[in-house]
């Protein structure tokens, strides 16, 4: 359960997205497309960029003013929606991706691939999320104090994160967890139902176990697991004690 692989392609890249994408802003659609592309601005995840042509021209506004951009000449834009203008992103005017808009993600209120909402960013064609049974025996400890032992943990292996483990509510201490009102989301596993804070005597530690109670159909196995963050607690694994991975993301 260490190491991780590297990003499969380099920041830069380009290549088309075969999924239908659309997405909605004040309750209709106004982005409907086949012809959306992947653009790789960080080396995990990419992005969308939309033919103009494919956006709502009604909600769309473009600025006059061009400036430079790592894939060509750009001008910002913005959407039209209720409660004013929201900042969404750029149009490339020049370059491989000319005539198509890179649309801020927040700028829309929901993102579709085919007829699955997709929360966060595009989910990567290079990236693999697998939850599977085990019968390695998982211990979560923090301040020598053990939060969660089992020997029937679901692990998780998500491309470019830290294996997790998922534990089942009983295999947890529940006298060290705090409910906390945090949500997250992930384009891989959905939209979490439940976050913890842990106390232990050293003190209390914010949100570091969460739980999906209706996970994506790919990772049903984890619906109502219990996770830690790896990053923040200490695990072993088959009595060997795992170094915490550097990265934060769930």
């Amino acid at each position: 359960m260490s190491g991780v692989p590297g990003p499969a392609v380099p920041v830069g890249h380009v290549e088309p997205c075969p999924r239908r994408v659309r997405a909605r802003l004040d309750g209709r659609v106004v982005v409907d497309t086949i012809d959306a592309r992947y653009l790789w601005e960080h080396p995990w995840y990419p992005r969308w960029t939309i033919p103009v042509a494919d956006v709502d021209a009604t909600v769309l506004l473009e600025d006059t003013v061009t400036r430079a951009d790592a894939h060509g000449t750009v001008r910002d834009v913005a959407l039209r929606a209720t409660g004013g203008d929201r900042p969404a992103g750029h149009r490339y005017v020049d370059g491989a991706l000319a005539g198509t808009v890179a649309l801020t993600w927040t700028a829309l209120d929901a993102w579709f691939e085919e007829d699955e909402q997709v929360h966060v960013h595009p989910r990567s064609p290079y990236v693999r999320v697998d939850a599977l049974r085990s019968r390695r025996r998982v211990r979560v400890e923090l301040d020598g104090v053990v939060l969660a032992e089992s020997d029937a943990p679901v692990l998780l292996f998500e491309t470019g994160l830290p294996t997790r483990a998922y534990l089942d509510a009983t295999a947890v201490d529940p006298s060290v967890l705090e409910p906390s009102d945090t949500v997250t989301a992930c384009p891989y596993k959905g939209v979490t139902s439940r976050y913890w804070s842990v106390r232990t005597p050293a003190g209390r530690y914010d949100d570091l176990a969460w739980t999906y109670d209706q996970p994506a159909p790919a990772v049903t196995r984890i619906a109502g697991l219990v996770a830690f963050y790896d990053e923040r607690v200490d695990v072993v694994v088959d009595g060997v004690a795992r170094p915490r991975p550097h990265t934060h993301l769930a």
